[in-house]
């Protein structure tokens, strides 16, 4: 399913120039009127029948499943965020013309339940709600799975509402050249990205394969705002509901990855955080089990049981020390495969801040390090496939590793 290695750098190299090259990177990304945010509650709401159509057509693109993708597979995280503000439609075109094997999403829910892609449903940092002066009134503290939150919350607006706001980069210190494109796209709803996915797997003859990740489901369950139900019935509207239908499902919560498995047949990953810390599922279930026990051989084999892989933070495979350097690895690969698990782990980034200290270069935190370097790294390990912020980058590393071949649990 890859390019030649040759043909791919050069397509690679073109893209990294409009990725850094603000106007001519625009193009790229630059939305239509419907997704610049002028659909109207209905229309993202509801599939016409040429969207059907669409679909209909599309589907003939979803053939293979996810171990035919490439090795290593590279993910687009929330898009290309490394070089658009997160979760917009330009931020996912950027990392699908700079070459992502997969592109990911992270839903929340609307207050009339329509499915809207954001990191959080705190949206104070993502967006000029801000800037809003009718929604002042709005912004409140809430409990999200245990934590203290203050600012605005996608579950108090309607879609509607939500589509009066503009999307503006999260971490502007580290980002700045991402703040040109503050205001360029609105917050796209999940059944958007599935059409813009179509349109674009049509246009390309090459599916379009997403990594779509439930938000803190357990807390919108309480409010009567369930996401895995509304979810699989948009992933059967357009066939992506199926062992071969070019997308993932992640959850941090291990419940909402077995309703899933119960709804749809899509491949699915169970995400795990640090090792001392617990999913909030599990809290509110009284089970005493932490990450720590997940990644253990019978944690695996539980995960088996309802999942085809895991998505760790790279700490779980690679653990640092005091000084933030590299330890010794762990066995959670070996282990992994050794139960069918297939592992894509998180989240590889250009910036000094963000590299282990084995690889930064000078002081300055929003500086590139030596990011291809540890990208070796982490190939090194055996994983399957990598979040990045920097698709461009990733792909690069991964063309440059082992070239043509695959473990053997692939």
């Amino acid at each position: 399913m890859t390019q030649g290695g040759a043909a791919r750098r050069t397509v690679l190299g073109a893209a990294v120039l409009a990725a850094g090259g603000g106007i001519t990177a625009l193009s790229a990304g630059t939305a239509t009127a419907s997704d610049a945010g002028t659909a109207t509650a209905s229309d993202a709401g509801t599939a016409t029948a040429s969207d059907a159509g669409t679909a209909a057509a599309s589907d003939a693109g979803h053939r293979g499943g996810y171990r035919d993708l490439p090795y290593p597979t590279v993910i687009g995280h929330r898009g290309a965020s490394g070089y658009r503000p997160e979760h917009t439609l330009g931020s996912y075109q950027l990392a699908l013309d700079l070459g992502a094997d997969v592109i990911e999403q992270d839903l929340v829910p609307t207050k009339d339940g329509h499915l809207v892609c954001r990191h959080e449903n705190e949206i104070g940092g993502t967006t000029d709600v801000a800037d809003h002066p009718a929604f002042a009134s709005r912004r409140t503290t809430k409990s999200v799975d245990g934590v203290s939150v203050t600012g605005w919350f996608t579950e108090d607006f309607t879609l509607a509402e939500l589509k009066t706001l503009r999307a503006k980069e999260r971490i502007p210190a580290l980002r700045q050249r991402n703040t040109l494109y503050d205001g360029q796209w609105a917050v796209p709803t999940f059944e958007e990205v599935l059409r813009w996915a179509d349109r674009e797997g049509k246009r390309r003859g090459k599916t379009v394969w997403l990594h779509v990740e439930t938000k803190h489901p357990s807390y919108f369950r309480a409010l009567g705002l369930g996401l895995e139900e509304p979810l699989a019935k948009l992933l059967r509207r357009y066939r992506r509901d199926g062992r071969d239908g070019a997308l993932f499902l992640q959850s941090f919560e291990p419940s909402s990855i077995q309703r899933l498995a119960r709804l749809v047949s899509a491949p699915r990953v169970v995400l795990l955080s640090a090792a001392n810390t617990r999913p909030w599922d599990f809290e509110q279930a009284k089970d005493p089990r932490t990450v720590a026990d997940l990644v253990k051989p019978e944690g695996l084999q539980w995960i088996a049981g309802f999942a085809q892989g895991i998505g760790p933070t790279m700490d779980l495979i690679l653990p640092r020390d005091a000084a933030d350097k590299l330890g010794a690895p762990t066995t959670l690969v070996a282990d992994a495969h050794a139960r069918g698990l297939i592992l894509h782990p998180y989240t590889a980034r250009n910036e000094n801040s963000f590299l282990p200290a084995d690889y930064r270069k000078g002081t300055d935190p929003a500086a590139y390090g030596d990011a291809f370097g540890a990208f070796r790294t982490y190939f090194e390990q055996g994983i399957d496939g990598i979040f990045t912020d920097n698709p461009d980058t990733g792909l690069l590393a991964a063309e440059a590793f082992r070239p043509g071949r695959r473990p053997v649990n692939r």
